[in-house]
């Protein structure tokens, strides 16, 4: 798939991808979600991808979604422009059930939840509605001191999306999430790290190479399939009722993988003070149980 509106390079182990309308601040749109859910889905078959950085091009991450088409923005069965979205609405009878109706912001945060592959977002700039919803299920947030950030939703005349009333709340807590999504103000870098939202806070030209750095001591330390599968523990055990439904995943888990090359070589190679080398790739060597979850259905 040829991207218009996202750059998506891999070097030495490492994705990135930009996005990239910088004329446009980033707007997020119809073709930035596809091409970026494609690229996700390119990223978790290549087993040469160990980590994946997000970044924005020119001076902001991104500024929330496409506004041009101004009152219709959000009113898709009144937009030419997105015949995919007709024929949800019968007069005044709507099926909540049809997928036409979904959130397209919603569609990409999923797809990066799902990801075998760490994400770390490297903000450079603006990122507001969905500029910074899109990157709650990333794993870690790296942000310019040039960053600002704003659930602005309230003031749109909208609400939340992109699965953010799920992940937001369990990021930074329900009292922060509240402040944030009732007043859709916008704020700075320092507020971002306080709050926990960000992990820290570099100059601009540090961003990159920040980002990088935690990139590269994932991709030449640790081994791939192992990362897959604890990022999806750590994610997935945020909804257990109980810590036994994490002992029974650590359990199944540390089997599964004392069984395979990657265990031995990440035992002997420590041993023998030697950069490990791990055999087993993502694209074939999940274990058995994986995935343990039931596939949740649109409905």
């Amino acid at each position: 798939m040829a991207y218009e509106q996202i750059k998506y390079e891999v070097a030495n182990g490492i994705a990135t991808l930009t996005l990239n309308r910088p004329d446009k601040l980033n707007a997020f749109t119809g073709t930035m979600m596809n091409e970026m859910i494609d690229a996700f889905d390119q990223i978790d078959k290549d087993d040469a991808v160990r980590c994946v950085i997000v970044t924005g091009a020119g001076r902001a991450f991104c500024a929330g979604a496409d506004l041009s088409q101004g009152a219709k923005t959000f009113d898709y069965e009144a937009r030419s422009d997105r015949p995919d979205r007709q024929g949800v609405a019968q007069g005044d009878q709507i099926d909540w059930s049809n997928p036409k109706i979904r959130d397209g912001g919603g569609l990409l945060t999923l797809r990066i939840f799902e990801s075998l592959k760490p994400v770390i977002a490297a903000v450079n700039g603006a990122a507001v509605g969905v500029g910074i919803t899109m990157q709650l299920p990333m794993d870690i947030r790296i942000a310019s001191d040039t960053a600002r950030f704003g659930f602005v939703f309230s003031r749109r005349g909208i609400v939340p999306e992109a699965c953010s009333s799920w992940f937001l709340p369990r990021l930074v807590g329900i009292q922060t999430a509240t402040e944030w999504c009732y007043t859709g103000r916008v704020f700075d870098a320092q507020e971002a790290l306080q709050r926990g939202l960000v992990s820290r806070v570099v100059k601009p030209e540090e961003l990159l190479p920040a980002a990088m750095s935690i990139a590269r001591e994932i991709a030449d330390n640790t081994a791939p399939v192992s990362v897959a599968l604890t990022r999806q523990m750590l994610w997935r055990m945020l909804g257990a009722d109980h810590p036994m439904e994490a002992h029974k995943i650590d359990s199944r888990g540390v089997f599964a993988r004392g069984r395979q090359e990657d265990a031995k070589e990440g035992v002997v190679s420590f041993l023998e003070k030697r950069q490990p080398n791990y055999p087993n790739k993502v694209s074939s060597d999940m274990p058995g149980y994986f995935p343990w979850w039931t596939k949740r259905e649109y409905s």
